[in-house]
């Protein structure tokens, strides 16, 4: 890793990255893409090391409270954020004064921060979201070497859902011809159902492959799916959108299963509810 002293750390709509690159190896990453202009490898993490300062000087200058938001590039819980506790520090400022949160990970190392999270949502409001691909935890270290497994996320789920702090879950990439199956997607599903997450997120029952990430993939698919490769650039060429053939039906049983849970399914929508900060207090009246 390597260290930056960043000039500033929120988005426009509040979110904010406090690592560029990452270490869990997805082999279908598409923040590995060229036209994100990284100018360092993927793998040696640019660490703002002024985060908090500038994260603190943001929050004091806000004359409304809001959601602030990470994970959407780079995850706020790879390995190094175990020494750094940049995300930590970060969540101990959104708690003092009196922000909400919305973080985003794969990584089991949030139970970490389940006190911050819990008084957050006491206050404000917190909301954590995980991705989740593959049911089958072997599969799941092939395509997500570097981080906790599938069945692992679920517990984190879990320990939320003690904690009252809702939760969203990303069900996306589906990889064609290796996760994109009725078994594996019904299994996501049932750990979301017995979670009691409040909404879904999917683009679809496919992929994105961008130059960059493109090679990489392949390169990955090389290495336990021989022959997988040869098939994609026959079926798909260069194209930006990868589909599964199966990806109607298969978010069809996405739907379904939703509404006969009550889970929000409709991206827009948990977009909004990730984004929405509840009112509090009431305004008095004057007379």
């Amino acid at each position: 890793m390597h260290f930056v002293e960043a000039k500033g750390i929120l988005s426009s709509k509040n979110g904010m990255n406090l690592y560029r690159g990452c270490t869990h190896g997805c082999i279908y990453c598409d923040s590995r893409s060229k036209c994100y202009n990284m100018p360092h490898a993927f793998e040696d993490i640019e660490v703002k090391i002024n985060a908090p300062q500038l994260l603190e000087k943001a929050l004091r200058s806000k004359r409304k409270k809001c959601i602030i938001g990470t994970g959407a590039m780079c995850d706020p819980y790879m390995p190094v954020e175990a020494e750094l506790k940049l995300t930590r520090r970060c969540l101990e400022l959104i708690e003092r004064y009196q922000f909400g949160a919305a973080v985003q990970t794969k990584s089991d190392l949030i139970l970490r921060d389940i006190d911050l999270l819990t008084s957050i949502n006491e206050q404000q409001k917190a909301v954590v979201q995980l991705t989740m691909t593959t049911f089958d935890d072997e599969l799941c270290g092939m395509i997500e070497p570097n981080v906790c497994r599938t069945s692992r996320r679920f517990e984190v789920l879990m320990e939320m859902k003690k904690r009252d702090i809702p939760t969203i879950v990303w069900l996306t990439p589906f990889l064609p011809y290796i996760n994109d199956t009725e078994e594996n997607l019904i299994g996501l599903l049932n750990y979301c159902a017995e979670a009691g997450v409040k909404g879904i997120i999917s683009f679809g029952i496919g992929l994105t492959l961008r130059e960059g990430n493109r090679e990489y993939f392949y390169s990955a698919l090389d290495r336990h799916f021989s022959g997988l490769p040869d098939r994609y650039r026959r079926e798909f060429g260069y194209s930006y959108v990868i589909p599964s053939p199966d990806s109607s039906r298969l978010m069809g049983i996405i739907n379904d299963f939703c509404e006969r849970y009550g889970i929000m399914h409709d991206n827009d929508r948990c977009f909004e509810y990730m984004s929405e900060l509840p009112e509090k207090y009431e305004q008095l009246s004057l007379f």
